[in-house]
């Protein structure tokens, strides 16, 4: 039901909204003011980042994260095409029981979204959708604007608390608001939170996988070891080879939400289309 509004989709919205309000209205105002250059600055910076992660985590919410064509089918003597997925019982081509197709290399049936995903690296709750193909990118630069904007808005929530509360010491006064609690409360988890769910996927990018290839690579690397041979992930062509293929070629659009270089999602580059010389790192 991809593009529906859902409650966990209001919730995020709703903390964004309180967190952003708080931040400007409540510990900038209160502390530098939005009258000072440096209020202005830190409100416009803070303003920036929270409008980019909100444009970021609609177009993730609605973005289709890429589906199967109908007409798919591989093609086993395609000397472009280097290796096939099989299944693991049978060895037998991939094939979807549920949608009727053949997958795709990369590919996997959503059971929440009830379809077969293009790249597909894990259903979110947070987004109403899947994290696929084409929505990717948008999903990890929504991840790294809202650290941002939740680093940023924490320093100044903390600086704020410790100067208000230097100043009750000082005046025997009670202008420690109780909305830094509640604000902290939201923001503390949500930035360690945000933080380790953006290192898990630079990981991933790094080394070009998904979260799904990620347990099925612990497997096979488990059962490469069993009887002696070396695990080696196909998709994996160096670090910045899959940094471009994740963010682009060009580093000043790597942080913008667009995906003009990603192809069809049917077939990827591998590690055997690289000559030995130029092995991945």
């Amino acid at each position: 039901m991809r593009g529906y509004v859902t409650l966990p989709i209001v919730i995020v919205l709703a903390a964004i909204v309180y967190i952003y309000s708080t931040t400007v209205f409540v510990v900038i105002d209160g502390w530098l003011g939005l009258s000072t250059a440096t209020g202005i600055a830190n409100a416009g910076a803070l303003t920036a980042l929270t409008l980019m992660a909100v444009v970021t985590y609609g177009m993730a919410v609605f973005k289709d994260p890429g589906r199967v064509p109908a007409s798919f089918a591989p093609d086993i003597e395609d000397p472009e095409s280097p290796i096939h997925e099989i299944k693991r019982k049978g060895g037998d081509l991939r094939y979807c029981q549920k949608c009727s197709h053949y997958k795709p290399p990369r590919a996997h049936h959503c059971r929440i979204c009830k379809r077969c995903v293009l790249r597909m690296d894990h259903h979110c709750v947070w987004i109403n959708n899947c994290v696929g193909h084409e929505n990717y990118k948008i999903f990890f630069v929504f991840v790294l604007f809202g650290v941002s904007a939740c680093i940023h808005s924490l320093v100044l929530l903390i600086a704020s608390a410790s100067h208000a509360l230097q100043k009750d010491q000082q005046q025997n006064g009670e202008s420690f608001n109780k909305s830094y609690i509640l604000c902290g409360t939201l923001l503390c988890p949500l930035t360690v939170a945000l933080s380790i769910l953006l290192g898990w996927h630079i990981y991933l990018i790094l080394h070009n996988k998904t979260t799904i290839e990620y347990h099925e690579g612990v497997r096979a690397m488990w059962l490469a070891e069993k009887v002696g041979n070396v695990y080696r992930h196909p998709y994996d062509i160096g670090f910045y080879e899959n940094l471009v293929s994740v963010l682009g070629p060009n580093f000043f659009c790597w942080f913008c939400p667009v995906s003009t270089h990603i192809g069809s999602g049917l077939r990827f580059r591998t590690a055997y289309d690289i000559p030995t010389s130029r092995s991945p790192i």
